[in-house]
């Protein structure tokens, strides 16, 4: 009998809790569900604007950087062609006239030449770009150095899976990302084949022309797909900044409550406020009445107000 009631027991137990699981579960999964900005109606004020700014939660584009430093680039890659083609040309040169004294096997000196030739021809073009990267961010956000964004966040190494799928899939954000992509890729190929279509005759007596002409043909249509595609992208990225501005905005909007307790903080209670107040006028008209008996006339309006007056001719000005 007794073992009976031992498995009844752990059996009513182990129901217990798969109920209390389930509950969890159906918990959980409202708090899934439920939308983030819910509730939230009002818009963000000065303290929370600026703390999160502090924070690094700006309103910022990457296509606009990202145009800002293709134009830098391809601007100075224009201007920086000869020298690397001089360049490339002496390293080219280099090598193969000491092909046979070079011996790979020895870092020390194989390794040293070519990242000597490598830097001079990568350096300028990778300090514009960088000064580009800068120049894209501080037409955005101004001046701004935080460290928050790159803090350790557990939110960040647990991410809610349903969120982050609605967030990338399903979103006003998501769909306009890929409507952008595909805007990309239109664009990139739109251009491409304008700019080979105006130069088709050139390109097809190619076989008839030098090496060095055909290279300078190749080059400048290049150059012109690279500066056309990249002040169009410039253009687009600015819907996309306000795009990302009108997201940032709706991002940290706040609760009638949330707002009510940053008053609170900042501007002390408004009822403990009112009662202040309410003190401050009770103190003024008990002082007013008990100066009413020295007073030397009283001029009264039945139904607004009452003036007491007071005037000494030895002690007061007139």
């Amino acid at each position: 009998m007794s073992v009976l009631f031992a498995l009844w027991g752990r059996g009513y137990q182990q129901r217990a809790d798969e109920a209390a699981f389930l509950t969890q579960l159906e918990t959980l999964h409202l708090q899934w569900f439920s939308a983030e900005e819910e509730g939230r109606t009002e818009d963000a004020t000065e303290h929370k604007i600026r703390k999160s700014r502090e924070e690094g939660k700006v309103a910022r584009s990457q296509d606009v950087s990202a145009a800002v430093v293709l134009i830098f680039a391809s601007v100075a890659l224009a201007l920086l062609a000869p020298s690397i083609l001089r360049g490339s040309l002496e390293m080219t040169d280099y090598f193969i006239r000491n092909s046979t004294e070079l011996d790979i096997t020895r870092d020390d000196f194989l390794v040293p030449v070519f990242f000597h030739y490598f830097v001079r021809l990568t350096l300028p073009i990778a300090i514009v770009c960088f000064i580009a990267a800068i120049l894209g961010n501080l037409m955005q956000v101004g001046f701004l150095f935080t460290t928050k964004p790159i803090e350790p966040d557990p939110k960040k190494i647990a991410p809610d899976i349903v969120k982050f799928i609605k967030k990338s899939f399903l979103s006003m954000e998501a769909l306009f990302n890929l409507a952008k992509s595909t805007g990309k890729v239109a664009i990139v190929g739109l251009m491409a084949a304008l700019n080979i279509l105006s130069d088709i005759d050139r390109i097809l007596n190619l076989v008839n022309s030098s090496f060095i002409i055909g290279f300078q043909l190749i080059a400048w249509i290049a150059f012109r797909i690279l500066i056309q595609t990249s002040i169009i992208f410039l253009v687009l990225s600015l819907f996309d900044y306000l795009f990302q501005r009108k997201q940032h905005r709706e991002s940290i909007k706040m609760t009638k409550q949330e707002v009510k307790e940053e008053r609170k903080t900042y501007e002390g209670d408004p009822f403990v406020k009112s009662r202040l107040k309410q003190r401050m006028r009770e103190l003024m008209q008990r002082t007013m009445i008990q100066n009413v008996p020295t007073a030397d006339v009283v001029i009264t309006n039945p139904t607004h107000f009452a003036v007491a007056m007071e005037y000494k001719r030895d002690s007061m000005q007139a």
